[in-house]
């Protein structure tokens, strides 16, 4: 007969610590970096919850969308200015745009910039940071009448801003 030896002799019982310590260890670390940017804005819109649904509303998007609006919203890196040019849809040449930029993850960075109408569109002097992607939001001034969305992804110069809502059909496409 041998004689009995110390649980803590066994390396069954040492793996078996280790596994729930790495766990615990894991799980903290998780936990630190998932709150260390405090809580994650990806939706910029106003939204109701009732339960676990959602509702937002997305009556701009299809008044874009009936107006087949579609635009493309440039950085021109030399000169330091933002630009809208319209690309189809009927806009309103003399009335200020409001472009919104926001920061995929984190609201306090979110930058909205005013633009005036200019030759071909509408122009702003600024100098966004492109070391991040930014989701785009395109309405007049005065209001959401209407809306247009697109997304410029890290070290990208310009971005297509379409309705977030309505045909599958891009704005530009042409028919046969």
């Amino acid at each position: 007969m041998q004689p009995k030896s110390s649980p803590w002799r066994q390396p069954i019982v040492w793996l078996m610590v280790l596994l729930v310590g790495a766990v615990v260890i894991g799980s903290v670390v998780m936990y630190v970096v998932a709150n260390a940017d405090g809580p994650m804005d990806v939706v910029p819109d106003k939204v109701q919850r009732t339960g676990q649904a959602q509702q937002a509303d997305l009556s701009p998007d299809a008044r874009a969308a009936q107006d087949k609006l579609g635009a493309i919203a440039r950085y021109d890196e030399e000169h330091g200015f933002l630009e809208v040019l319209p690309v189809s849809g009927n806009f309103d040449h003399s009335a200020a745009l409001q472009l919104k930029l926001h920061h995929p993850t984190r609201e306090s960075e979110d930058q909205v910039f005013q633009l005036a109408p200019h030759e071909a569109g509408w122009r702003i002097d600024a100098k966004p940071a492109l070391d991040h992607d930014w989701l785009l939001q395109l309405q007049p001034a005065s209001g959401e009448a209407w809306r247009l969305r697109g997304r410029m992804p890290k070290g990208q110069l310009a971005a297509q801003l379409r309705p977030a809502v309505g045909d599958a059909t891009p704005a530009d496409a042409v028919e046969p």
